[in-house]
């Protein structure tokens, strides 16, 4: 007799109940999880749009590279601590005011929270004989070989817009050149002739990137309601000339005065046969005689009206 063999099925055991405190947990954990990567993603983009100076925004002096100082910059604050108010008055009340020159940015400021900073319009660096923010920070963001406040490079002052430059609209204003604290070198006034007067010169201000601290002390007293000339961070304010050009003015002084193209021809050219070299003005009347050096490094004017058409081989 065969044994039958029978097949008990059971049911499968059942889920513990998970309650309702402990799904709200997990939730609560995943959603807090998904934000923390947000967060951290959103940082990240804007650490990297940050690393980039902004146009107004101004580090204190004697800092690194942008790259370099962000790296080294613990957001101490010391430099901040240490730096001496800016002597102002309030435009409202006419009355002195102190203003606050270093600030740690704030979240949405245009540079990485925590950093130092200062706008020239605002507050400009007053230029401390002992640059106390230099000489305590801690860390090296701040270079601790600047001695010399005038040896600093905090930007650069860039004449934004003659248009609107009372002195390129020919009148008196001197202030940024009078306020300067490296007068005379930083800025100078060069003259040129008012087209509307006879009697008046311009006096226009002109920038010296060597000397120029960027203190931004022009920029802050410019009596226009927007500033025309402004101090911008070295990387926007200032080209760059490719290291494979040569400056032949200063390759000759380094030899001594000798020409490194070796020695010069002046030829001919054929109808200005007895011209200056490089006067390539061409009339009816043949110029006369010229012998001095004077006269050689200013020719004498030609009237337009003598002056005529030429054919393509350059023969009046």
């Amino acid at each position: 007799m065969s044994a039958e063999k029978s097949v008990v099925r059971t049911s499968p055991p059942e889920k513990p109940a998970v309650s309702p405190g402990r799904r709200k947990f997990l939730s609560g954990m995943a959603g807090a999880a998904s934000s923390g990567c947000l967060m951290a993603m959103g940082v990240g983009i804007y650490s990297h749009q940050a690393s980039a100076l902004p146009a107004l925004a101004l580090r204190p002096p004697g800092a690194l590279p942008e790259q370099e100082f962000l790296a080294a910059c613990t957001r101490c604050g010391i430099c901040v601590r240490d730096c001496p108010p800016y002597n102002d008055v309030d435009d409202k009340t006419k009355t002195p005011v102190l203003r606050p020159i270093l600030k740690l940015a704030a979240p949405g400021d245009p540079v990485p929270t925590g950093t130092p900073y200062f706008t020239a319009r605002t507050a400009p660096c007053i230029m401390c004989a002992g640059i106390p923010c230099v000489r305590n920070c801690p860390t090296g963001a701040l270079d601790t070989e600047l001695d010399d406040i005038n040896k600093a490079r905090m930007g650069l002052a860039v004449l934004v817009d003659e248009e609107t430059c009372l002195a390129f609209l020919g009148l008196r204003c001197e202030i940024c050149y009078n306020v300067c604290p490296v007068n005379g070198k930083a800025i100078t006034l060069e003259k040129r002739h008012n087209p509307r007067s006879d009697r008046h010169a311009m006096l226009l201000p002109k920038v010296h990137s060597e000397y120029c601290t960027g203190c931004g002390l022009c920029e802050k007293v410019c009596i226009l309601e927007e500033s025309a000339i402004r101090v911008i961070p070295f990387a926007l304010a200032q080209g760059k000339i490719g290291e494979h050009y040569l400056k032949g003015w200063e390759e000759k002084e380094k030899h001594g005065g000798k020409s490194l193209i070796g020695d010069q021809y002046e030829v001919e050219v054929r109808g200005l046969e007895g011209r200056q070299f490089g006067d390539t003005r061409v009339t009816d009347e043949t110029p006369p005689h010229i012998g001095s050096a004077d006269e050689l490094a200013d020719p004498p004017p030609v009237d337009p009206a003598l002056i005529k058409d030429t054919d393509p081989e350059g023969t009046p």
